[in-house]
């Protein structure tokens, strides 16, 4: 992809995000929000641990938590964390021994994460600006890296691929759920950041 494509992505899912931390509705073709979380298998009371601000923008395409154990002490990395819906729910599961990071594109729905996780008792999670790409943490940082709808949206999937595998730990997994295209590529003006 070149540099000018690049930036013109970035900047169509950066717009996207910046919509998507007011509000989610009808901005994308699935469904968002805490129903949807439910349907995707969240426990309840999981659920229920998050503030009504992220559970309303939550817009994951699946449920990452399905695909394997988080433990208690364990350090997750939530990759485009939006406004941290997974991120919290990592938070409740690994407890006060462990460590979640939220990294995000969007600065507006990083601000809506910071503002929830405050109102939390759960001190073992922050939040950062950062791009996958380019992840701003050190080799074998973490056990567990969580993705939920990002990586189709990653311009540069391979280099994305090698940093998320530098900052695992050995023996540590990625549980990604997302969404592909099956047919032709879609023309610019309808590429998923742009519904």
């Amino acid at each position: 992809m070149e540099r000018h494509e690049l930036a013109a992505t970035r900047r169509g899912i950066a717009d996207k995000y910046r919509q998507v931390a007011v509000s989610p509705a009808g901005l994308f073709r699935y469904p968002t929000g805490e129903e949807s979380a439910r349907t995707l298998g969240y426990p309840a009371a999981l659920v229920a641990g998050i503030p009504p601000a992220v559970r309303d923008r939550f817009v994951g395409v699946g449920n990452p938590f399905a695909l394997g154990p988080i433990g208690a002490g364990d350090a997750v990395l939530d990759l485009g964390c939006g406004a941290g819906f997974d991120a919290l729910v990592a938070a409740q599961l690994v407890g006060p021994t462990g460590r979640v990071v939220g990294i995000d594109l969007s600065p507006e729905m990083l601000a809506v994460a910071s503002a929830a996780v405050a109102e939390t008792p759960y001190a073992w999670v922050s939040f950062r600006q950062g791009e996958v790409e380019a992840l701003p943490f050190p080799d074998t940082s973490f056990d567990v890296v969580l993705s939920n709808g990002v990586l189709n949206l990653v311009p540069d999937k391979p280099r994305a691929v090698r940093e998320i595998y530098r900052v695992l730990r050995p023996g540590g997994h990625l549980q990604a759920c997302d969404i592909g295209l099956v047919g032709d590529e879609p023309p610019p003006d309808k590429a998923p950041w742009s519904d």
